[in-house]
């Protein structure tokens, strides 16, 4: 009995097995061509998902420098070290995640 991976949910299955025991999925029934759209459809919804992490991570970057600017905060100050460090924060962030997504899509090619 060998381990693979369900072509659904990506966890550990036994390769006897005739459904996943996680999600549910009926592998009887798999052909190459569903396995190939359950491919396309994990890609698609890792893609969304690094591209609300992105969005998240602008909203830190944006709101940082705001909130710096809108409430004149001065250096040494707790608002300045919040402020800045929020937006540190979130261009890390949105750096990190947009490399990933180039990966994605890199890999999908």
């Amino acid at each position: 009995m060998a381990v693979i991976n369900c072509p659904n949910c990506k966890k550990k299955i036994s390769d006897k097995a005739k459904t996943c025991e996680h999600c549910q999925l009926d592998l009887t029934v798999l052909d190459a061509d569903k396995i190939a759209s359950l491919k396309r459809v994990s890609v698609v919804a890792k893609s969304q998902q690094l591209m609300n992490h992105s969005f998240i991570a602008m909203l830190l970057f944006c709101g940082g420098f705001l909130f710096l600017y809108s409430q004149n905060a001065q250096p040494g100050t707790w608002q300045y070290v919040v402020s800045i460090a929020s937006a540190i924060l979130g261009f890390i962030l949105y750096l990190i995640t947009r490399v990933r997504l180039i990966l994605i899509k890199r890999n999908r090619s």
